[in-house]
């Protein structure tokens, strides 16, 4: 196996990726927590066509799709928070990694690829992100990786913002 077989890859989601990435194994993550490879499609074509900032990236690991992360330009909602109605801001929605490869690191350093990534090509703004409440082993990943959780909530979700640096 080459080194290269053995990183992590970020693609931009497309249709000829997208058959495969619909085929994550996601089965212990109810949609209440994540959005589906469909909606996330379907997020991604609106932001295409209104010129949004952000990318959807297909996760790559071992030669396979592992992961799917929408990483774009945050629309303001009624429910933001107020630090979000003072600056622009990025969206993190949809993150989920093949549950064949969580509790391997490859969903932190996937975050932090997608991130730079971003900031690189768009520029550096703070993220926020909603986390259905009951779902705590991804409120605790979230919290190692700089985010922090606000009083907010979106329904079901609550608010956790990362600012750069």
């Amino acid at each position: 196996m080459t080194e290269k077989q053995t990183e992590i890859q970020l693609e931009l989601l497309t249709e000829e990726n997208l058959p495969f990435v619909r085929q994550i194994d996601r089965s212990d993550v109810p949609i209440a927590y994540v959005d589906d490879v469909a909606t996330l499609w379907e997020l991604t074509q609106y932001g295409t066509e209104h010129q949004l900032a952000g990318s959807t990236f297909a996760v790559k690991f071992q030669g396979q799709y592992v992961g799917v992360l929408l990483l774009g330009e945050a629309i303001p909602w009624e429910t933001d928070p107020d630090e979000m109605k003072r600056q622009p801001f990025w969206r993190l929605m949809g993150f989920v990694m093949d549950k064949r490869c969580r509790g391997q690191g490859l969903g932190g350093k996937t975050l932090e690829m997608a991130v730079q990534a971003v900031y690189e090509r768009f520029g550096v703004r703070p993220i926020a992100l909603g986390c259905h409440q009951e779902n705590t082993r991804a409120m605790a990943f979230y919290e190692k990786h700089g985010f922090k959780r606000t009083d907010a909530m979106e329904g079901s979700d609550i608010y956790f913002l990362r600012y750069p640096g």
